[in-house]
């Protein structure tokens, strides 16, 4: 059995390594825990932004940041935007994504919100599709731009 619930700073190691488990993380996170030990506390004083675990027998096997953005589109409507969604590998296939995906809505619905939306790599085909089973339309075409820092 999986409990959702807020995560702690002492989680940032266990969320890190899932953040790295999988090919593009491991090429894209830091060995610097200090990075992610700042961000986690910068995300504490941010209003609208959780970082949510899933635990079971005391080890955190999954994760997702859920933040609230309130604006004036579509008749001033409030969305959550989810990411970081990830699944320990060893637990996959057993439902715990299904469990994450209802945790995030219901919070979602919670806090207001008339809609869910998220953004994948498109080169994370099967996560493509455990979005779209999990009732997901891949409507719009997304785009980033790093910024030089």
């Amino acid at each position: 059995m999986i409990r959702w619930r807020e995560a702690k700073r002492e989680d940032v190691p266990a969320i890190v390594a899932l953040l790295a488990e999988d090919v593009l993380g491991a090429t894209r996170e830091s060995k610097d825990m200090a990075l992610y030990f700042a961000a986690f506390d910068a995300m504490s004083y941010e209003y609208g932004n959780s970082l949510i675990v899933g635990e079971a027998e005391g080890r955190v096997v999954a994760t997702y940041q859920l933040t609230f953005i309130t604006g004036l589109s579509l008749r001033a409507s409030r969305r959550a935007q989810l990411e970081s969604v990830r699944v320990a590998a060893k637990v996959r296939s057993e439902g715990v994504g299904a469990a994450l995906m209802r945790d995030a809505e219901m919070r979602a619905i919670h806090a207001g919100c008339a809609l869910i939306q998220l953004t994948t790599d498109k080169t994370r085909e099967d996560a493509q599709r455990f979005y779209e089973r999990a009732g997901f339309t891949p409507s719009h075409i997304g785009f980033k731009r790093k910024l030089n820092q």
